[in-house]
């Protein structure tokens, strides 16, 4: 007997090199050096155990009483990291997800019917691909282009409008190309929003981890939670990033806008969020201690950040490799000899040097010639690593 699967799961299942190397380098025990490490959990952090679960033993947690839109004291702690970043949202602005998966994928349904576009940057992470195919939304992309840092291409970006487009998503700072938003790309994209009454999505995540200090910094991080709102927008994050947690499962949308779209919009959220009720009680019990200190390990992560890159520019420093210019998030993206084919060359890394490095096109780079790395790789393991990325013998330590 056949069975029928639905076909906006029908994903190509073949292997390219580059995962056939990986596999057989993992089969056969293999000592690698894994340059894409991003799981924080995973990479040497010093986290104060006790002081995370201890909130999840709450009692309170024990009484069942959902609220759709999410415990209210947890959102009144999510609204106060907003006002910490200078950007007034009040709880009654946030509806709470188990993850900004779950948060693009509650966007989705809210905005879109089968067939609808929304619009994501090129490159940036590839989840959104598998996001939008489940939803059946079709993912058309708009180009960033490179010149000393990364840019929106906003002409592009626009003539890419049809009749059946609901949406233009940033990622902000993007991953993994490591730009903010600018101020007059924000400008112009609420204004494009504006005119052809499309929703604006925001992706947040890495907001807290700019590479530099001061002023300038503070204007690039500004939350898009703030300011005017021309278009009905939706703002995302969570705490597998803020708070280096992935594993609590904790995330949000703010809605902010127009009054009377924003307001529908908060109505019919709240309905796909009450028939969902995913998120845990003992979840949004802890949400506040957590969000409360989150600097400890935020401050441990831009530590490791600043290292691993002052690192890879010593190593890269006289090597055909450059590192392209970023300012937040906690990726690097490397550019080599555009001849070379980005796939085969990540390849050889693993079978020649056991070297994990991410090919750039798995990100859409144009062309050849990139790999992205995690910059918060343990130290050690990035130096060795980068090293042999630059074609230098790795150091004894």
């Amino acid at each position: 007997m056949s069975f029928r699967f639905s076909s906006r799961t029908l994903w190509e299942p073949a292997e390219d090199s580059y995962a056939v190397a990986l596999r057989e380098a993992r089969a056969a025990g293999r000592a690698l050096i894994d340059l894409t490490a991003s799981n924080p959990t995973a990479c040497g952090f010093n986290f104060v155990t006790a002081e995370i679960l201890r909130p999840l033993s709450n009692p309170a947690a024990l009484q069942y009483d959902p609220d759709p839109r999410g415990m209210r004291s947890a959102r009144e702690a999510v609204a106060q990291y907003y006002a910490d970043h200078a950007a007034p949202v009040t709880a009654d602005e946030l509806i709470l997800t188990t993850s900004t998966s779950e948060a693009y994928s509650f966007l989705f349904r809210l905005l879109c019917d089968p067939g609808d576009e929304v619009l994501a940057a090129q490159p940036s992470y590839p989840l959104f691909d598998f996001l939008a195919d489940v939803d059946d939304v079709v993912l058309k992309p708009y180009p960033l282009f490179y010149d000393h840092g990364w840019s929106i291409d906003l002409h592009t970006l626009e003539r890419q409008i049809t009749p059946r487009t609901r949406a233009v998503l940033v990622v902000h700072p993007n991953n993994p190309t490591g730009q903010y938003v600018s101020r007059a790309e924000r400008q112009a994209l609420e204004g494009i929003c504006a005119r052809h009454g499309l929703a604006l999505i925001v992706d947040e995540v890495f907001l807290d981890y700019p590479i530099a200090d001061g002023a300038q910094a503070q204007e690039s991080a500004r939350s898009f939670s703030a300011g005017e709102h021309p278009a009905l927008t939706f703002v995302l994050s969570g705490m597998s990033k803020i708070a280096a947690l992935p594993q609590m499962k904790a995330a949000w949308i703010v809605v902010k806008g127009p009054a009377q779209a924003k307001d529908e919009a908060l109505q019919r959220l709240e309905v796909i969020a009450d028939t969902f009720l995913s998120m845990s009680a003992p979840i949004q019990h802890a949400l506040p201690h957590w969000l409360a200190g989150r600097e400890g390990i935020q401050q441990q992560i831009r530590e490791r950040v600043l290292g691993n890159w002052k690192t890879a520019q010593a190593a890269l420093e006289g090597s055909e490799l450059s590192a392209l210019e970023w300012t937040a998030g906690w990726n690097l993206v490397l550019r080599g000899p555009r001849a070379k084919d980005d796939l085969q060359w990540a390849t050889r890394l693993v079978r020649e040097q056991g070297v994990i490095a991410h090919p750039g096109s798995f990100y859409g780079m144009p062309s050849g010639g990139y790999l992205v790395l995690s910059l918060i790789v343990e130290p050690g393991q990035f130096a060795d690593g980068i090293r042999l990325l630059a074609g230098q013998r790795s150091e004894p330590r």
